[in-house]
């Protein structure tokens, strides 16, 4: 994955009716953490890191990129949404676009944040480089992801086998530029 392009970063924190997406900061190391050892959290996506190792690993002060929202909910960090660009190695159709990835804890499950935060994200994302498509890549079996990809907008463009299991490609139209 590499550089959005020329984004201003970080963009003000973007308040939804329940959530505010905001740039990492230190004091959200600790949920990271949960994040990654979470088998829950990567059951489709490889299996969960060890939590003594992430602990030595994990630097005091999360990574800064564009495209990096810590997910908050009542002032405490509940997810992480993603947009990165696919780099030339990933599947034909996704090569650089921009993906759409999201991780949350499982106590957030069920209650539509995922949805929301997205949503929040990809319209920042329109203002910041309108006429871009977006790109979303998930496990077919996983039908949580599924089920957010067709609500967000996301239609299938191809299914292939990676890492032991059938993906899904799904892509997001581009926003129209405003004018």
């Amino acid at each position: 994955m590499s550089d959005l392009g020329p984004v201003a970063w970080p963009p003000e924190p973007i308040a939804t009716e329940r959530l505010v997406l905001r740039e990492p900061a230190a004091r959200d190391r600790a949920t990271f953490i949960d994040l990654l050892a979470s088998p829950e959290v990567h059951t489709y996506l490889g299996g969960p890191r060890e939590r003594e190792e992430l602990e030595l690993e994990m630097p005091r002060a999360p990574e800064r990129w564009p495209g990096s929202f810590v997910v908050e909910l009542d002032g405490a960090m509940i997810g992480q949404i993603l947009l990165r660009r696919a780099t030339d190695d990933r599947r034909p159709a996704a090569a650089g676009k921009v993906d759409l990835g999201f991780l949350f804890l499982p106590e957030a499950w069920g209650n539509g944040y995922a949805a929301e935060a997205c949503a929040a994200a990809l319209d920042w994302f329109d203002g910041a480089l309108p006429g871009e498509p977006v790109v979303l890549t998930t496990q077919s079996a996983n039908v949580g992801s599924m089920r957010l990809a067709e609500k967000l907008g996301f239609t299938e463009v191809e299914r292939f086998e990676a890492w032991g299991a059938e993906q899904w490609l799904g892509q997001r139209p581009a926003a129209a530029p405003a004018g």
